[in-house]
């Protein structure tokens, strides 16, 4: 299976669809997130939906990781696909809704900076992290995560006086298709910890690399 035919089908799973009829505040929309010229419609349709309100958090999720890990069997096109859905994807989608963001934090203008205002997450790895490093490998993903963490840096400061904080965040290794039966973290742990963090998100965290449960990593 493509992946393309592999991203429809996770699409179309019975458990977003039964979510989004049990809560009409849930709507899901379709995007290709290496089809850039896509993004500027998609911007178009999610203000349909926030309108007036804006948008207050923006979470930069999707992520693929190559198979080939070792030096020896790197291939620069799996480099490029890489760094195309981990690292471009969500720069230029951040880019395109930026405007809504800005609408969230004019529209909550006396809330503190965080989740309340204007807040992007971007779904990083503690193996984007050159610090934490031991083993080597993973080129593809490893330079893709530690790239976009070093974006949002940069929106963590560009963002700065419009009030729209940026965080890196490290869900932990969890059990789904990219980590693995073995991960020690459900689906449900990761989240969990994830919604408690970043409703806790302060102008502190601005720029921050922080894990699920909160704590800091290095960089």
């Amino acid at each position: 299976m493509d992946r393309s035919r592999q991203w429809r089908s996770r699409f179309d799973e019975p458990e977003l669809k039964s979510l989004a009829q049990q809560h009409s505040n849930l709507h899901i929309l379709q995007i290709d997130l290496r089809e850039v010229e896509q993004y500027d419609q998609f911007a178009q349709q999610v203000e349909t939906i926030v309108r007036d309100n804006g948008l207050n958090v923006l979470f930069n999720n999707a992520g693929i990781s190559p198979k080939s890990t070792r030096l020896n069997f790197v291939k620069s096109e799996d480099l490029v696909d890489t760094f195309v859905t981990n690292t471009v994807a969500p720069i230029m989608l951040t880019k395109a809704l930026v405007p809504l963001l800005k609408k969230a934090a004019e529209t909550n203008a006396s809330a503190p900076i965080g989740p309340q205002k204007a807040c992007i997450v971007n779904m990083s790895s503690i193996l984007g992290s050159i610090e934490a490093n031991s083993d080597g490998g993973l080129y593809g993903y490893r330079t893709s995560k530690a790239a976009l963490n070093a974006a949002t840096k940069s929106m963590s400061l560009d963002l700065k006086p419009n009030q729209i904080m940026a965080v890196a965040m490290h869900p932990g290794w969890v059990r789904t298709d990219m980590g693995g039966s073995k991960a020690p973290l459900s689906v449900e742990q990761s989240c969990k910890g994830m919604v408690k963090t970043v409703l806790g998100l302060g102008e502190q965290h601005n720029g921050g690399f922080l894990q699920y449960d909160g704590k800091a990593l290095p960089w």
